[in-house]
């Protein structure tokens, strides 16, 4: 028999498929010896009382995190587990799931190959985001997989941003936003603003200006040990949101300071498709034949 293991599950709250997923799996794992571990409210929510602990007790302990939703979820997941060095496998109750690994279907069979063995855990780069105020009060950190952006808050106009790269000025930009991603995060918003895709495996800061109104309005990839700052000037206040949760309010002279996390993702893979393949199957590329109208 397989060594018992204690299993995290983290599931989307507001999805009945993701809900019945995982009382499925919760049961089973249970019927097979495993530690089950949810958050209190969850746990209720699925039937599955016996696993609730508390939010401070849910990385620790956990030999593996199950996501149990879409992106937004194992960006959720990876914030709870990270810093103890838990794998987490992906789960896709959503729609695209570029983070997820396998569909509700193949959930259990996926365990089996943990348990077994048969998988591969790839790290990714995570960012650091730390707020200092004009007056020198800092907050955070922030870590995100995915990316932070710093963006207007009023509708209608734009926010200006000074950026320097490593301690010496780049530009001023007048724009929506402008956002810092891992490679990871290439898929995510900066997608969205026009931004690059990079091969989740390269260790980079990608900084993607959201709607300049300026010449320059490209995106910059940039080794990973730099060190972005970005700075708020002018009387418009901005939001630093850090995968997708707004986490400061942001005035003149307020900075953002960007770089590189100690401390990386973990995130369980099967797959020896190569990033060109996953990126054909998640966005539905094909094939086209000779002559064919695309």
């Amino acid at each position: 028999m397989t060594e018992a293991q204690s299993v995290l599950l983290v599931v989307h709250p507001h999805r009945e498929n993701a809900a019945a997923t995982a009382r499925q799996l919760g049961e089973w794992l249970q019927s097979e010896g495993h530690r089950v571990l949810m958050d209190r409210q969850h746990a209720g929510l699925v039937g599955l009382d016996d696993a609730a602990v508390d939010a401070r007790d849910l990385g620790r302990g956990a030999d593996l995190a199950v996501s149990i939703g879409g992106d937004g979820t194992m960006l959720h997941t990876v914030s709870l587990v990270a810093e103890h060095g838990v794998p987490v496998l992906g789960v896709n109750s959503g729609r695209l799931g570029y983070l997820t690994e396998v569909e509700r279907e193949g959930a259990k069979d996926a365990l089996l190959a943990i348990f077994a063995g048969t998988h591969r855990v790839d790290s990714r780069m995570r960012i650091d985001f730390v707020v200092t105020s004009r007056d020198g009060e800092r907050s955070g950190p922030w870590t995100a997989l995915n990316e932070g952006v710093v963006e207007k808050r009023a509708q209608g106009h734009t926010v200006h941003l000074a950026v320097d790269f490593d301690g010496e000025r780049f530009t001023n930009y007048s724009a929506d936003g402008l956002i810092v991603a891992t490679a990871t995060g290439s898929t995510a918003y900066s997608l969205s603003a026009r931004g690059p895709i990079l091969d989740p495996e390269l260790r980079a800061l990608l900084f993607t200006p959201v709607s300049p109104h300026m010449l320059f309005d490209r995106s910059l990839v940039l080794k990973s040990v730099s060190e972005i700052a970005i700075t708020v000037t002018g009387d418009r206040d901005a939001t630093l949101s850090v995968d997708g949760r707004a986490t400061a309010t942001l005035k003149d002279g307020d900075t953002v300071m960007a770089t590189e996390s100690t401390v990386e993702a973990k995130l369980v893979t099967f797959d020896s498709r190569s990033f060109h393949a996953v990126l054909k199957s998640k966005f539905g590329l094909r094939e086209h034949a000779p002559g064919e109208e695309v």
